[in-house]
């Protein structure tokens, strides 16, 4: 079933008159391709959006009515407020069903690793969507690998993936998809902290001769010098 959408030429250009479409619940559009002059459009923020929120997100195929005329599009790109993720603006490409064309599609992933389950690694997600080329109705939702041989060291290349009859991939087929590795040590994780087991280092010890000499040094110092002052209430041998 087609999906259709409404929508109407925009006369207001200029960032004022976007503003107010997104306050009442459009968004500003441009739709072009196949040959066609471009067209300035207002759309319905919540048409777009249910439309993101199906399986086949961007890469989904609709129609868009436009006066008299309705079109087959695909979203060619969105813009979004990073601050408030608010959708700003939509660009739409008209495409033609008996024609090829080139979309980008996520990779999904199914078994677990030798090299996770029996070896200590783990999965590192390299690259995860590829692009493809096939006529409009042949679009997957996503390309399926399975990784479950995989061991420590041992990765995943686009040139091993199997694709759909019809469905061509343009990524480079040595590239990574995904890698088992093995995790880092610790004290490479952490990086100035001793590792397990290690013990400080000892400050050096004072050799013996010294020590003695600074213990008999200290006790000449309290000893009252020879002839010294008598403390207070000390008599002289002569007064006993």
């Amino acid at each position: 079933m087609s999906i259709v959408i409404k929508s109407e030429k925009r006369h207001g250009l200029g960032s004022n008159a976007s503003r107010r479409l997104r306050a009442q619940g459009f968004v500003p559009a441009v739709l072009y391709g196949e040959s066609l002059p471009t067209s300035a459009l207002v759309l319905s923020k919540k048409d777009i959006v249910g439309i993101l929120r199906l399986e086949s997100g961007e890469n989904t195929i609709f129609q868009v009515s436009v006066d008299d005329a309705t079109y087959d599009v695909m979203i060619k790109e969105l813009q979004v407020d990073t601050a408030s993720d608010e959708l700003q603006h939509v660009d739409l490409i008209r495409i033609s069903m008996d024609k090829p064309i080139r979309v980008t599609v996520p990779v999904v992933h199914s078994g677990e690793p030798i090299g996770v389950k029996t070896e200590g690694g783990f999965i590192d997600f390299v690259t995860r969507e590829v692009e493809v080329e096939c006529l409009p109705r042949a679009i997957p939702e996503s390309l399926a690998i399975d990784i479950s041989e995989l061991h420590i060291n041992q990765s995943f290349k686009v040139q091993a993936m199997a694709a759909p009859a019809g469905v061509k991939v343009l990524t480079d087929p040595n590239t990574v998809l995904v890698l088992i590795s093995l995790p880092h040590k610790e004290e490479e994780a952490f990086p100035g902290e001793k590792p397990e087991g290690e013990v400080a280092a000892e400050e050096p010890k004072e050799p013996e001769v010294i020590k003695k000499e600074r213990a008999e040094k200290g006790e000449a110092e309290e000893k009252p010098e020879k002839g010294g002052k008598k403390e207070k209430g000390e008599k002289k041998e002569s007064e006993k």
